[in-house]
């Protein structure tokens, strides 16, 4: 088996790689002039989507959802059999889904691990008639307000996340992924 291809720095291959994390404002910083740091362990092991989710597209997705947080995120893009597993081992639920949030810490810093499933992200952009990028933008920034502490477990809580989830896609220029078709 090839290890996965990771950016710096280095992650584990698998979540939740509740390993040694670099606080934000450290050398290496990712953050541009004037703007809160975002620091992006970013995985693609089998690269398909690479173009779609070059780093400074999810950085920028990253930073419209956290608002002024700044963040320590590991993204890491995943095949259907590791997407399910993981579903199964912490959420109980035997199928892979879109996205997936480990959060660790929100303040000061957020610490979560970010898990998209490609093959169903993919697979619902089709079905939605999206482009890819726009439906990976959507995940990225829903995945981020989990790790914020939103939920959508009851109505109210939904209806404010998916409000939230609205506006930060609107300032991307992209779509409303809960307006009626």
């Amino acid at each position: 088996m090839t290890p996965p291809e990771v950016d710096p720095p280095e992650a584990p291959a698998a979540p939740p790689p509740r390993g040694r994390r670099q606080r934000p404002g450290k050398a290496g910083s990712a953050a541009a002039a004037g703007s809160h740091p975002v620091h992006l362990s970013l995985q693609q092991p089998d690269g398909r989507h690479r173009g779609v989710l070059a780093r400074h597209r999810v950085v920028r997705w990253l930073r419209a959802a956290l608002g002024e947080m700044p963040a320590q995120i590991t993204l890491r893009v995943v095949d259907t059999d590791e997407g399910r597993t993981l579903n199964r081992d912490f959420r109980g639920k035997d199928y892979a889904t879109d996205v997936l949030t480990f959060g660790y810490e929100r303040m000061p810093v957020v610490v979560a691990d970010l898990v998209l499933c490609a093959p169903v992200v993919e697979a619902e952009a089709k079905r939605l008639r999206l482009p890819l990028e726009a439906h990976y933008a959507h995940l990225v920034v829903h995945g981020a307000l989990h790790a914020l502490g939103h939920d959508h477990e009851d109505d109210i809580d939904a209806a404010a996340m998916q409000a939230r989830e609205t506006e930060v896609l609107r300032r991307l220029g992209l779509h409303d992924p809960y307006a009626s078709a």
